[in-house]
């Protein structure tokens, strides 16, 4: 029970992949969770499960990380309903591969704001009740794409990812003094059941076989990471931690 008494806000968790692998280990150690997703209806159905099963209070809120009233009106309810946010992970993210010719603006826009715009605007909302409290731990998701070149269609993606990255580290900068830590973690490739719909066969063949580690990365092998970095790193900050079985090695 690392966790009991916190309260951790997750965007993006009410999918099938990594956010409610995240939500689900924080929960086992009991904390309070809000749970948000583009989908308001997705949202309360997965919070209210992950409630029943943990036995831990929760929240669901529907949530477009792009649109900022969204953000802050998500923290706002959060924080009018626990007190306080704690732990805050920046999982929301999304891809449409596409070659950089063939790339039309709304793909690269959707993709650049989704993961880049909505981790800042997430951030912003929940710094200023962290520092009353004088604790914080932000987690931002990004991606080994962000140190790969790569020419699936995957520009605007590794884009978006690197950028976290560099916002990551000034964030740490800002809120050391707060007692406030951040960090990242770059997952390699972690299979889920939306996988297929995403990307084509061979190219989940290719990631695959590019991992040296004898099986297949899961949402709960980032979720275990994660909830390393809220409990027990403390004094980690600024950081990147690569979750690939080997893939990328830095």
């Amino acid at each position: 029970m690392k966790l009991e008494n916190r309260v951790t806000l997750i965007t993006g968790a009410a999918g099938a992949g990594i956010g409610r692998g995240i939500a689900r280990s924080f929960a086992a150690e009991g904390s309070k969770l809000i749970i948000t997703d583009a989908s308001a209806e997705r949202s309360s159905s997965v919070a209210d499960a992950i409630g029943r099963e943990y036995g831990v209070p929760t929240l669901g809120i529907g949530c477009n990380v792009t649109i900022r009233n969204e953000v802050e009106a998500a923290v706002s309810h959060g924080i009018e309903k626990f007190g306080r946010i704690d732990v805050l992970v920046n999982n929301a993210g999304t891809n449409r591969p596409k070659t950089i010719v063939e790339m039309p603006d709304e793909a690269w826009e959707l993709v650049i704001n989704t993961s880049l715009r909505g981790t800042f605007y997430a951030c912003r909302a929940v710094l200023p009740s962290m520092m009353e409290h004088h604790f914080g731990r932000i987690i931002n998701i990004s991606s080994t794409a962000a140190f790969m070149g790569l020419k699936a269609g995957h520009a605007h993606y590794a884009a978006a990812k690197a950028g976290v990255l560099a916002f990551t580290r000034c964030l740490a900068m800002e809120g050391a003094e707060h007692c406030i830590t951040a960090n990242a973690i770059a997952p390699g490739f972690i299979y889920n059941e939306f996988i297929p719909h995403l990307y084509p066969s061979e190219e989940i063949v290719r990631m695959e076989e590019s991992i040296p580690y004898p099986r297949k990365g899961t949402p709960e092998d980032v979720g275990l990471t994660a909830l390393f970095l809220a409990t027990d790193g403390e004094y980690i900050t600024g950081q990147t931690i690569c979750v690939a079985g080997g893939a990328w090695m830095r």
